[in-house]
């Protein structure tokens, strides 16, 4: 089992910013996916950001150029540092861990942290 905690959300205006953090801990394996997810009210859960071992990171369309997906391996830490954000960006966000075993491909969310953004 992997456990996922987030931390960092919040509320912010249009054009500030926040860092949403994700310490994972458990049964991670050297290889590996993380990400971030979001989920606003009436809508499909969607991909943010994603960042893999060898730190190769997907962007969604949205997100490019205002949000930075990073890690920090020693700690098992998962960041996403979002900038000039919007009142569309208000949502749910999950982080998210896929292990990349030949046999394990064991995926986990976390609880979820509430970003809005005003107007």
């Amino acid at each position: 089992q992997v456990q996922l905690v987030e931390s960092g959300g919040g509320l912010a205006q249009s054009g500030g910013s926040l860092r949403l953090s994700c310490t994972a801990s458990g049964r991670i394996l050297s290889r590996y996916v993380m990400g971030w997810y979001r989920q606003a009210p009436g809508k499909q859960r969607e991909l943010v950001a994603t960042i893999t071992t060898s730190d190769t990171t997907n962007y969604a369309d949205s997100v490019k150029g205002r949000f930075t997906i990073s890690r920090d391996n020693a700690k098992n830490t998962l960041h996403l540092q979002m900038n000039d954000l919007k009142p569309e960006d208000t949502a749910i966000y999950y982080c998210h861990l896929e292990n990349l075993g030949s046999i394990d491909r064991s995926r986990y969310w976390g609880q979820g942290t509430q970003v809005t953004v005003s107007s």
